[in-house]
């Protein structure tokens, strides 16, 4: 081969090293979509719990059945008046 040929064998070298190894490359780029697909699934569950929190607060806020109802089953407040029965459960 003549150096004509090295040359642009060199030139084409050149200029395919940017494309594959550089800031923007392809391997740079697949490794960006793996991070983004990765980072849009935790987004999915972080929203799917955003969205229950805000449930239970637009429930919180709107009626006092929901408030009511925590502080029957996690304070196990009575009303005035109100008799409290609680029966064991049965192990199986």
């Amino acid at each position: 081969m003549k150096w004509p040929t090295w040359l642009l064998v060199v030139l084409l070298a050149a200029l395919q090293y940017p494309l594959w190894f550089g800031k923007g490359g392809w391997f740079r780029v697949q490794e960006m979509e793996r991070q983004l697909t990765a980072q849009r699934e935790v987004n999915q569950t972080l929203e799917a719990r955003n969205a229950s929190h805000e449930a239970e607060v637009r429930d919180l806020k709107t009626g006092y059945e929901a408030i009511e109802e925590r502080a029957r089953y996690e304070l196990g407040l009575v009303k005035e008046g109100e008799i409290f029965v609680q029966t064991p459960q049965k192990r199986p």
